[in-house]
């Protein structure tokens, strides 16, 4: 099967217009035009078939759409994407049939088990990652500064802000002495911030009880046992599994009355009580820059890896009414975004 055959028959996801495309190494005709796969794919400990959860669909792809369209890639024009979990009804496509099928010009992968996955199956197509981790260790790049490879793209988490989290906790809490700590040790990004925030905590005197959620199915179990550890604030992980499972983990904690503090502002947009750290609306608009760079001919070894620069602070008034916490005045005229 050609591979234009191939797009064409189930159906190409694209992005908006423009008219200065061309002006690269890249510039195709409507014969020609490169192939961007979308590797995102249902979270591990999905069941079988199960779909991605449509605000996480919203917030990768639909943030990478905005990315290139900003950038002037048009559907059926100057490009085409194919999303991985698309391309077979009954099931989602592994990353081999991916790479053999759809034969991409980039693969963009959300979070880093995807460009794991992606990496495992080509070594020459160039990969760009929304969420990387722990990327030199998984041998994706030979550093941040150099990648070397064909990985690159945006590392979200920042060393110092799960000392800020432990801050925001205390502001909340401010009798707090516990702090539990739900964690995802099967992501790549689990351990590094679990190091981090037990030396915030113990910097300041706060023990530390923790408790592990590998599958959907973990997440109560694990804030109950958190809850019967007497933790008075719960810290939750920045994780992929955590972040899909958002809905749950707001309203299992809010009915077990804990507070929380995450990373991300999903997680308080569905429940969650407060959140500093990194926009990833932003990372996944970025990322159509090093496809524009990639398709004008850079090399994605040559592409630094980008830490964001600019974070959010997001707070949940309703829950923190339900719980009858009071959000300090201070952290109110701080928000970014308040949920009422």
């Amino acid at each position: 099967m050609r591979r234009r055959d191939f797009i064409g028959g189930f159906g190409v996801i694209g992005a908006a217009a423009s008219t200065q495309f061309g002006r690269g190494s890249y510039a195709q005709s409507a014969q020609k035009r490169p192939i961007i796969a979308w590797a995102g794919a249902p979270p591990a400990g999905a069941p079988a078939g199960a779909n991605v959860p449509q605000f996480i669909l919203e917030l990768t792809f639909g943030n990478f759409v905005k990315g290139l369209a900003e950038l002037g890639y048009v559907q059926g024009r100057n490009v085409d994407v194919i999303k991985r979990f698309d391309m077979f009804s009954d099931r989602v496509a592994t990353m081999e049939e991916l790479v053999a099928l759809v034969k991409p010009d980039i693969i963009a992968a959300p979070a880093t088990l995807q460009a794991v996955e992606a990496r495992k199956a080509t070594s020459t197509i160039p990969i760009v990652c929304g969420a990387l981790a722990d990327a030199v260790h998984l041998g994706l790049i030979a550093s941040e500064a150099r990648p070397g490879g064909n990985v690159t793209g945006i590392e979200p988490y920042i060393s110092g802000l799960p000392t800020k989290q432990i801050e925001l906790a205390r502001e909340i809490a401010p009798t707090a002495g516990c702090i539990g700590l739900l964690t995802n040790m099967n992501d790549p990004k689990g351990p590094p911030q679990v190091g981090d925030l037990k030396a915030a905590c113990q910097a300041i005197g706060l023990s530390v009880v923790e408790a592990d959620a590998n599958m959907p199915n973990d997440i109560p179990g694990a804030l109950a046992a958190l809850a019967n550890d007497k933790a008075d604030v719960i810290v939750v992980l920045q994780t992929n599994l955590l972040l899909v499972r958002s809905e749950q983990i707001g309203a299992t904690a809010l009915s077990m009355r804990l507070p929380t503090v995450f990373g991300y502002r999903e997680h308080v947009i569905h429940g969650g009580l407060v959140s500093y750290g990194v926009d990833l609306r932003w990372c996944y608009r970025r990322l159509g820059y090093f496809v524009d760079k990639i398709l004008r001919g850079a090399r994605p070894g040559d592409l630094p890896v980008e830490f964001p620069t600019a974070f959010w602070l997001a707070a949940n008034l309703k829950t923190a009414k339900a719980l009858g916490v009071i959000v300090p005045t201070g952290l109110l005229s701080r928000a970014d975004e308040l949920i009422e």
